[in-house]
């Protein structure tokens, strides 16, 4: 079996500690963080998140320690300029309106094009590579591996609040995201051949300039032999970071193994997935999903329960069986959007959620 490499990618906010407000420093955070981490800190569209990513990891131990190593890094960069990181998928009460662009030809670009949809993008995301042979291979992968992105896309709730208020939603960063085209569940794909020529006809016709502005769920990355995961809210423990990666790498073996032994997974409409997605966002891990084979509502944890017996037999071979676990603990606690929820029930204080919020970033570092 391949090794399916891992990359992970976080974007974190960064917090005022007195008022817990957004704060705009990232560029202080980027440019120091350059020194130490080179090209694994970057700047994004807003300046007020910034982007951290690992380098190729062998296994998920390898991620775990570069994804344990990059949030101390930016936590140490971010108080060297008197600020604070704060991991989940939207700030509780700071205004996207009072949040600077990042001064950047490529953001102003996306600006000009895409308007308020882009200035008001303000919302916090986690990225999961898996190594793949080739590019065939990965839209096979594509094409199985869209089913499964409203489950992961649940344990990951974590953005419950919006410029202040409670949206009624577990994650309302995928409802803001939404307003970007070419996003959500991809659709089906015959071969690689049938993606590059969809991806050329976009750039033919002006759509786009290169297949990076595809921004599903879920892409087989336009420069790299890699299935990129983009559907998840950014989490607030690394622990839940490691776990939801873990079990991505799980899928592609599975998937891949499957292949292998002549069994094809059964594809469906990506209208059907996208019902699941919604329920996903409304309820996060307390709702139910459809489970397409019965034709009927099941609870989204019987659904999770069932995602980790598909994937318990390459687990061992994967050496990832411990941080998939964690995944049982993530149901026990809540996502992240419950225990914000919880915060803010208790307290009524968006303030004491940003520091609920800060303090699990930084737990088991």
């Amino acid at each position: 079996m391949p090794t399916f490499t891992l990359g992970i990618e976080e974007e974190f906010q960064t917090i005022d500690p007195d008022t817990r407000e957004l704060r705009s420093h990232m560029s202080k955070i980027v440019e120091n963080g350059k020194i130490t981490l080179l090209e694994q800190v970057k700047a994004e569209m807003h300046e007020s998140v910034v982007e951290v990513g690992t380098n190729i990891c062998q296994n998920i131990h390898e991620a775990r320690t570069e994804v344990l190593h990059l949030r101390r890094q930016v936590i140490e960069l971010a108080g060297n300029v008197g600020l604070r990181i704060g991991a989940a998928g939207t700030h509780p009460f700071s205004r996207w309106q009072d949040q600077p662009i990042t001064p950047d030809a490529r953001y102003d670009k996306i600006v000009e094009e895409l308007q308020e949809a882009a200035r008001s993008n303000l919302v916090f995301g986690m990225h999961v590579h898996v190594g793949i042979e080739n590019r065939d291979i990965g839209v096979y992968m594509m094409n199985a591996l869209r089913y499964f992105l409203p489950h992961l896309f649940a344990l990951s709730t974590n953005s419950p609040f919006w410029e202040g208020r409670e949206t009624g939603y577990k994650s309302f960063r995928t409802k803001v995201f939404e307003r970007f085209p070419r996003t959500g569940i991809p659709g089906y794909f015959t071969s690689a051949s049938d993606y590059d020529e969809f991806i050329q006809l976009l750039i033919k016709t002006g759509c786009i300039d290169n297949g990076k502005k595809i921004w599903w769920d879920l892409r087989l990355h336009p420069f790299f032999d890699t299935i990129e995961y983009r559907i998840c809210d950014m989490m607030m423990r690394p622990d839940e970071t490691i776990a939801v990666a873990a079990i991505m790498q799980a899928l592609v073996a599975k998937i891949y193994k499957l292949k292998r032994q002549n069994l094809n997974f059964r594809l469906y409409r990506s209208a059907l997935i996208k019902e699941n997605k919604w329920r996903a966002a409304r309820y996060g891990l307390d709702g139910t999903m459809i489970d397409f084979g019965k034709q009927q509502e099941v609870p989204t944890r019987a659904l999770i329960l069932e995602l980790l017996d598909f994937v318990d037999d390459v687990l061992d071979e994967l050496g990832s069986r411990h941080e998939v676990e964690y995944i049982l603990k993530m149901m026990e606690m809540g996502s992240g959007a419950d225990r914000q929820l919880a915060v803010f029930r208790e307290t009524g204080d968006l303030t004491k959620v940003v520091d609920y919020i800060l303090a699990e970033t930084m737990h088991g570092l």
